[in-house]
């Protein structure tokens, strides 16, 4: 029993200092950033994200952390957020362990470097290709089962901004980030 528990410890000693290097975040769009719903018009969708998310994806570029949108559907209100955000978008993909390591290879970034923020099936090829797996609460209960984080929020309702909060947190740059928006906690 001593040694399950030894060996537990120096495996999550290893897992952290993964989670140190993080240098980029990629996220799923529809169900982690929006709560799913997608509102059609006549020429365009319509999606509502949370500003509260926003509100870590845009400094985190400062803090050395690259932020992607992935997603299978195409969306002007998509290209139109990530530019907002100082975040990429690569939209329109059916295949997204294949375009996840593309990704890595152009911005050549190691896997275990890459965090993944993810809610359905289609998310679970490119979720196991990285260093850290996180979903909102509402995510389907098998991508659930394989993250190493799952926030207490929904997807569209602060999700990311929870799961990128625990991300500086154990990569130390928390403090960085208060600092960003002048907050001092001394």
């Amino acid at each position: 029993m001593v040694r399950l528990c030894h060996y537990s410890l120096v495996f999550d000693y290893f897992r952290e200092l993964i989670y140190l290097t993080i240098s980029l975040i990629v996220a799923d769009v529809d169900g982690t950033l929006t709560d799913s719903s997608i509102i059609l018009g006549e020429h365009d969708e319509f999606k509502a994200f949370s500003a509260r998310d926003g509100g870590i994806i845009k400094p985190l570029h400062f803090l050395g952390i690259d932020f992607v949108f992935l997603t299978a559907r195409d969306s002007v209100a998509v290209s139109r957020r990530a530019r907002e955000l100082n975040a990429s978008a690569v939209q329109g993909i059916d295949d997204k362990l294949s375009a996840l390591r593309r990704l890595l290879e152009e911005r050549s970034v190691n896997p275990d470097n890459c965090a993944y923020i993810g809610d359905d099936l289609n998310d679970f090829a490119a979720m196991g290709l990285c260093g850290f797996k996180a979903c909102p609460a509402d995510a389907v209960a098998e991508i659930r089962e394989v993250c190493d984080y799952v926030s207490p929020c929904s997807g569209g309702h602060g999700a990311v901004r929870d799961i990128c909060e625990h991300i500086l947190r154990i990569c130390g740059k928390y403090g960085e980030f208060l600092e960003f928006y002048g907050v001092s906690l001394t």
